[in-house]
Protein backbone atom coordinates (compact mmCIF):
# COMPACT_ATOMS: atom_id res chain seq x y z
CA UNK A 1 0.00 0.00 0.00
CA UNK A 2 2.68 2.79 0.91
CA UNK A 3 4.53 2.18 -2.47
CA UNK A 4 1.03 2.82 -4.45
CA UNK A 5 0.78 6.08 -2.41
CA UNK A 6 4.26 6.90 -3.21
CA UNK A 7 3.40 5.89 -6.16
CA UNK A 8 0.59 8.23 -6.71
CA UNK A 9 2.23 11.29 -4.93
CA UNK A 10 5.00 11.17 -7.70
CA UNK A 11 2.19 11.32 -10.22
CA UNK A 12 0.48 14.01 -8.89
CA UNK A 13 3.65 15.96 -8.35
CA UNK A 14 4.76 15.13 -12.12
CA UNK A 15 1.47 16.33 -12.95
CA UNK A 16 1.61 19.44 -11.11
CA UNK A 17 5.41 20.50 -12.13
CA UNK A 18 4.24 19.85 -16.22
CA UNK A 19 3.02 23.23 -16.67
CA UNK A 20 5.43 25.03 -14.71
CA UNK A 21 8.59 23.36 -16.97
CA UNK A 22 6.38 24.06 -20.12
CA UNK A 23 5.75 27.51 -19.28
CA UNK A 24 10.03 27.99 -18.46
CA UNK A 25 10.32 26.32 -22.34
CA UNK A 26 12.61 28.59 -24.39
CA UNK A 27 9.96 28.81 -26.88
CA UNK A 28 8.09 30.87 -24.65
CA UNK A 29 8.40 34.67 -25.03
CA UNK A 30 7.51 37.56 -28.21
CA UNK A 31 8.98 37.29 -31.07
CA UNK A 32 8.63 39.71 -34.03
CA UNK A 33 8.34 38.08 -37.56
CA UNK A 34 9.63 38.95 -40.83
CA UNK A 35 7.33 41.92 -43.09
CA UNK A 36 4.93 39.40 -44.95
CA UNK A 37 3.00 40.10 -48.21
CA UNK A 38 1.27 43.68 -46.87
CA UNK A 39 4.88 44.37 -45.70
CA UNK A 40 3.59 44.15 -42.07
CA UNK A 41 5.69 43.18 -39.48
CA UNK A 42 3.83 41.42 -35.92
CA UNK A 43 4.74 40.59 -32.74
CA UNK A 44 3.93 37.33 -31.60
CA UNK A 45 3.06 35.79 -27.45
CA UNK A 46 4.02 32.22 -27.35
CA UNK A 47 2.77 30.73 -24.57
CA UNK A 48 2.28 27.69 -22.56
CA UNK A 49 -1.27 26.55 -22.79
CA UNK A 50 -1.70 23.43 -20.82
CA UNK A 51 1.12 20.61 -22.13
CA UNK A 52 1.63 22.14 -25.50
CA UNK A 53 2.47 25.55 -27.21
CA UNK A 54 0.13 28.48 -28.81
CA UNK A 55 0.81 32.29 -30.26
CA UNK A 56 -1.16 35.19 -30.48
CA UNK A 57 -0.62 37.98 -32.88
CA UNK A 58 0.15 41.18 -30.24
CA UNK A 59 0.20 43.95 -32.35
CA UNK A 60 1.34 44.82 -36.11
CA UNK A 61 3.61 47.39 -37.33
CA UNK A 62 4.13 49.22 -40.72
CA UNK A 63 7.73 49.55 -43.13
CA UNK A 64 8.12 53.09 -41.02
CA UNK A 65 7.73 50.79 -37.85
CA UNK A 66 4.38 52.95 -36.80
CA UNK A 67 2.20 50.51 -35.08
CA UNK A 68 -1.62 49.89 -36.78
CA UNK A 69 -4.48 48.17 -36.14
CA UNK A 70 -5.20 44.76 -38.10
CA UNK A 71 -8.84 43.02 -37.20
CA UNK A 72 -5.87 40.42 -36.61
CA UNK A 73 -4.35 41.14 -33.34
CA UNK A 74 -5.48 39.37 -30.56
CA UNK A 75 -6.03 36.35 -32.53
CA UNK A 76 -4.38 32.82 -32.24
CA UNK A 77 -1.67 32.52 -34.79
CA UNK A 78 -1.33 28.60 -34.25
CA UNK A 79 -2.16 26.33 -31.27
CA UNK A 80 -1.33 22.88 -30.43
CA UNK A 81 1.99 22.84 -30.69
CA UNK A 82 4.24 20.56 -28.55
CA UNK A 83 8.07 20.46 -27.94
CA UNK A 84 9.52 17.54 -29.87
CA UNK A 85 13.19 18.09 -27.91
CA UNK A 86 16.59 19.28 -29.55
CA UNK A 87 14.62 22.99 -30.49
CA UNK A 88 11.93 21.33 -32.51
CA UNK A 89 8.51 21.98 -32.18
CA UNK A 90 4.98 21.00 -34.28
CA UNK A 91 2.44 19.49 -34.99
CA UNK A 92 -0.84 21.49 -34.22
CA UNK A 93 -1.94 24.02 -36.64
CA UNK A 94 -0.91 27.01 -37.67
CA UNK A 95 -3.27 29.93 -39.06
CA UNK A 96 -2.00 31.85 -42.13
CA UNK A 97 -3.85 35.12 -42.30
CA UNK A 98 -3.19 36.54 -45.63
CA UNK A 99 -4.51 33.45 -46.94
CA UNK A 100 -7.40 32.13 -44.50
CA UNK A 101 -5.62 28.76 -44.04
CA UNK A 102 -5.03 26.65 -41.53
CA UNK A 103 -1.23 24.66 -41.84
CA UNK A 104 0.91 22.13 -39.80
CA UNK A 105 3.32 24.23 -38.01
CA UNK A 106 7.05 22.97 -38.34
CA UNK A 107 9.34 25.77 -35.59
CA UNK A 108 13.02 25.65 -35.01
CA UNK A 109 14.60 27.46 -32.34
CA UNK A 110 17.80 28.47 -32.66
CA UNK A 111 18.90 30.88 -30.28
CA UNK A 112 17.05 33.89 -30.33
CA UNK A 113 16.27 32.60 -33.77
CA UNK A 114 12.54 31.26 -34.64
CA UNK A 115 12.61 28.92 -37.59
CA UNK A 116 9.07 28.71 -38.67
CA UNK A 117 7.11 26.88 -41.52
CA UNK A 118 3.82 25.70 -42.18
CA UNK A 119 2.59 23.56 -44.68
CA UNK A 120 -0.52 22.65 -46.24
CA UNK A 121 -0.69 19.87 -48.52
CA UNK A 122 2.59 20.27 -50.98
CA UNK A 123 2.78 24.15 -49.99
CA UNK A 124 5.01 25.47 -47.32
CA UNK A 125 6.18 29.32 -46.31
CA UNK A 126 8.60 30.18 -43.58
CA UNK A 127 9.66 33.15 -41.99
CA UNK A 128 12.34 33.55 -39.51
CA UNK A 129 11.11 34.97 -36.17
CA UNK A 130 13.36 37.17 -33.97
CA UNK A 131 13.03 37.04 -29.85
CA UNK A 132 12.05 40.78 -28.65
Amino acid sequence: MMKRLKSRLSSIAIAICLPVIVAADPIVGVWKTEPDRMNLISHIKITACGDKFCGRILSAFDASGKEVQTPNIGKKLFWDVASEGAGKYGGGEFWVPLINVDAVPQMTLQGDKLLVKGCEHAICAHQTWSRL
